[in-house]
């Protein structure tokens, strides 16, 4: 079974940041940033290349993969801004309050910020937090 590679890492949260494009997913990953700061009162540890991360949950699948996984991050990526932990069960009538979303199986990726309301993306992150990771 091939190794997971979304781990955490020593990489600096900060460095991988500033060095985001474009400027406006750069600006809004400082937003999340921020936000997700408040919402867990811990710091954000990079987990692979490209996750900011906050806390751990372990999962495990029927077919006996397991590992470990960020309760809730973030990834600044070029076309769109990945969100990960917000797809609990209960968090559609949220997630359908946010504003322009496309839903996958492990993220919800949005475009910019100013097109969502960001007190329910606060409150989806919250809520996941409270959760721990448990997705049911």
């Amino acid at each position: 079974m091939a190794e997971n590679v979304t781990k955490p890492t020593d990489a600096s949260v900060d460095e991988f940041l500033a060095n985001a494009h474009p400027a406006g997913r750069r600006e809004d990953a400082a937003v999340l940033r921020e936000m997700l700061d408040r919402v867990t009162g811990e710091a954000p540890v990079m987990w692979g290349p490209s996750i900011v991360g906050y806390g751990t949950y372990h999962y495990r699948y029927a077919t006996g993969r397991e590992g470990d996984m960020p309760v809730i991050g973030f990834s600044p990526r070029t076309a769109s801004m990945s969100l990960y932990g917000i797809q609990y069960e209960g968090a559609d009538e949220l997630l359908d309050e946010l504003g322009p979303a496309k839903r996958g199986a492990g993220c919800v990726w949005v475009g910019r910020f100013a097109k969502l309301d960001l007190d329910v993306l606060e409150r989806l992150f919250a809520e996941a937090w409270r959760r721990g990771g448990a997705l049911g």
